[in-house]
């Protein structure tokens, strides 16, 4: 029996997750990312794939976030037509993400349109949308959910099965049996201790190999114990000069999470109720599907929320902004105030007018509160760019620019050793490293190797590796 490893995706980068179990000839993939980056890159990554999507038995897919979920209607365009496998809050939350990115590629190329008509002069590039909403409705047709622990057969002679990954609501790590024995782990997006509403991350029973992730490979996390009294520093600041905090957030997950201590704060009396702004039509669809989904909550949410028939997402103070006229009023008025608006790497949507219109106003706040990947706005905003562009037109970054790292998702390096010694590793043979820049994946090879794994490789983009 003949079993490789490949990637076409997250190789010495964290965006566009596409790996490929091939088992005597049968394709199993795991994930389904875009690739997120400078546009036009993005944007021939995406279009110009380097492999036959028809060829592909099924897909599996470890959570809904864009980076794992967002090609898969381009993948259907271009000849899949076997099953998508995911929990089900993983199916419906990739439903909405799915949606909202149709629906933004094809505005922003309306918007860009009629700028460069009206402004000849910048010279924009227009690209076309990649996949439009009936193509996520004939995406979404193709799935079928599975609960965790509960064995699939996404081909002939393998057996799959979901584990809490404890990323994100309904996110799962991969254990892979083959028919002759061999079992392969994903991990997914691994996900952290205590963190909020979910539960932590499961572990892998014995595995001979093992395909990690690595995106904080190469940094230390401060405790999720820090993110309350972190934000809650930032928002009495921010409050006493009037102005408005600006929070570019992945609209699954990192939203509800800032929703949820927000909360918690204002109920301990700790920050002044200020106007709560989440502007964006997914966060509303997606705060709604955490309610959907009260199974995969963990017990200090339950205690705190769920069993006095709170709603934790909904307050007095929070209004979630649907319209673009709502959302374009909201700019008009004045501080304080908190704006939660996607992208999470403030490369598209209502971001992008929220940060134009108050980047270079110093009483502001701009608060990264995840991962940006490389050539995205949100990096340059980590790397305190003193201008961006938005749009085409340079803006001054006057504002304040904070990272708070505390609220990450993904496991530091300590934290992805101290999971791995948690399991019975006595089978392992190797651990392949993917979704990392290569500065994170080489220090968390040599991080990996010094607690004495056998053997660690980063993934090279299409390079095959024969698993025995």
């Amino acid at each position: 029996m003949e079993i490789k490893l490949y990637s076409y995706g997250a190789c010495r980068e964290v965006t566009g997750s596409k790996h490929f179990l091939d088992v005597d000839g049968h394709i199993v993939q795991i994930d389904c990312g875009m690739f997120q980056g400078h546009r036009e890159e993005s944007y021939l990554k995406n279009r110009d794939l380097k492999f036959s999507p028809a060829d592909v038995t099924s897909i599996l897919l470890t959570h809904g976030h864009f980076d794992h979920s967002g090609a898969l209607p381009v993948s259907v365009k271009n000849g899949f037509i076997g099953n998508i496998y995911s929990t089900s809050a993983t199916r419906d939350i990739a439903n909405i993400i799915l949606m909202d990115s149709a629906y933004i590629q094809q505005k922003d190329y309306e918007y860009l349109q009629k700028k460069s008509q009206k402004h000849p002069e910048r010279n924009l590039k227009l690209y076309s949308p990649l996949y439009e909403s009936q193509d996520v409705i004939d995406t979404m047709h193709l799935f079928a959910t599975i609960n965790y622990r509960r064995p699939f057969y996404p081909a002939p002679n393998i057996e799959a099965k979901f584990l809490d990954a404890g990323h994100i609501l309904g996110s799962s790590m991969i254990s892979i049996t083959i028919g002759n024995g061999v079992k392969i782990g994903f991990s997914g997006d691994l996900g952290r201790e205590n963190l909020p509403i979910i539960k932590d991350p499961e572990t892998f029973e014995d595995i001979d190999y093992l395909v990690l992730e690595g995106t904080y490979g190469n940094r230390l996390h401060d405790s999720i114990g820090m993110a309350e009294e972190e934000l809650s520093k930032v928002i009495n600041r921010v409050a006493s000069r009037k102005g408005k905090i600006i929070i570019p957030a992945f609209t699954i997950e990192r939203t509800q999470e800032l929703i949820y201590f927000i909360h918690l704060l204002q109920q301990a009396k700790k920050i002044p109720k200020l106007p709560i702004f989440v502007d964006s039509p997914m966060a509303v669809n997606a705060t709604s599907i955490f309610k959907l989904h009260p199974e995969c909550f963990d017990q200090e949410t339950y205690d705190n929320f769920t069993s006095h028939h709170i709603d934790p997402f909904g307050f007095e103070n929070i209004k979630y902004v649907t319209s673009v006229k709502e959302s374009t009023e909201i700019n008009s008025k004045p501080g304080p105030a908190i704006i939660i608006s996607a992208s999470g790497m403030a490369e598209n949507g209502r971001i992008l007018h929220h940060l134009r219109n108050n980047i270079e106003d110093p009483k502001n706040l701009v608060a990264i509160v995840g991962y940006m990947a490389a050539n995205t706005l949100g990096r340059k905003l980590v790397d305190r760019y003193p201008e961006i562009k938005i749009f085409g037109k340079s803006y001054q970054v006057n504002a304040e620019i904070i990272t708070l790292d505390e609220f990450s998702a993904h496991a530091d390096y300590e934290e992805i050793k101290t999971w791995l010694k948690r399991q019975n590793l006595t089978k392992l043979k190797k651990i392949f490293l993917v979704h990392g820049e290569s500065d994170a994946l080489d220090n968390l090879e040599r991080e990996l190797l010094g607690i004495g794994i056998p053997e660690v490789e980063v993934v090279e983009y299409g390079q095959t590796y024969l698993l025995q």
